[in-house]
């Protein structure tokens, strides 16, 4: 299980089954497990195999062991705000009777990179919010102008409300701009495989504008703003470098 989320009255986490589901767990669990054998297993952004009791759709915390705690993320102040953005779209997209296994994946994955600085914190967040995207039902069209078919292009145009894209010939009013090193890198994060889809290169400005794109389109599809996003571009500002 992954958790993802911490309120006065319980904890949410992520189940790693066939049917992948959030579930609410009572806080009384996680103050007594915090101040046990359990603590290592019940942090926050954790991955850990729980076994729960069920009592009129709430649980309680009876075991638990850590898999994974991504300790380098407390080390990062930014990095550790972005887990939480990650974590927060996770919540936001999980479907309590949606068997999503890939899900779970993918925020295992980012979770890994992030606190490994196996990618930039931009590269990491685009990759994670373009394919969650897909993986909710919300791939965008990027294999040929919606148009005309062309498939080469130097720049183009994301058209969020339908998925679509259009090359610069036959682009229509507003949307997202693309150019082709940013194209080329989303039609690689829809297409790669789940082990390899940070395994790409861009040069730090084209990183900024593929963080953008993929941001931009994430928030256009679920329509709700993420308090945890917002926080970490308030510590963003506070930064030079986009390491």
């Amino acid at each position: 299980m992954l958790r993802v989320r911490a309120t006065p009255r319980a904890f949410a986490v992520i189940l790693p089954s066939s049917a992948v589901r959030m579930v609410s767990i009572l806080s009384d669990s996680l103050y007594f497990a915090s101040r046990s054998k359990l603590s290592a297993a019940t942090q926050l952004y954790g991955y850990s195999e729980f076994t729960l009791f069920g009592n009129r759709g709430m649980w309680t915390v009876n075991e638990a062991e850590s898999i994974e705690a991504f300790r380098p993320l407390r080390e990062d102040i930014k990095r550790l705000a972005l887990a939480g953005y990650i974590c927060e779209l996770l919540e936001a997209v999980s479907d309590e009777d949606c068997p999503e296994p890939e899900m779970l994946q993918l925020g295992l994955n980012s979770l890994y990179a992030l606190a490994n600085k196996l990618a930039t914190r931009d590269v990491v967040k685009a990759v994670f919010e373009l394919r969650l995207m897909c993986i909710a039902g919300y791939r965008p069209e990027l294999e040929a102008c919606a148009a005309c078919g062309r498939e080469d292009m130097d720049e183009g145009v994301l058209v969020p409300e339908h998925g679509e894209l259009y090359c610069g010939e036959c682009r229509r009013g507003g949307g997202l701009k693309v150019d082709r090193a940013v194209l080329s890198a989303m039609r690689y994060i829809i297409n790669a495989e789940p082990k390899k889809i940070f395994a790409f290169e861009l040069d730090g400005a084209a990183e900024e504008r593929l963080a953008s794109v993929c941001e931009a389109y994430a928030l256009f599809e679920l329509d709700r703003p993420f308090r945890s996003l917002d926080y970490y571009k308030n510590l963003r500002e506070t930064e030079d470098d986009a390491i």
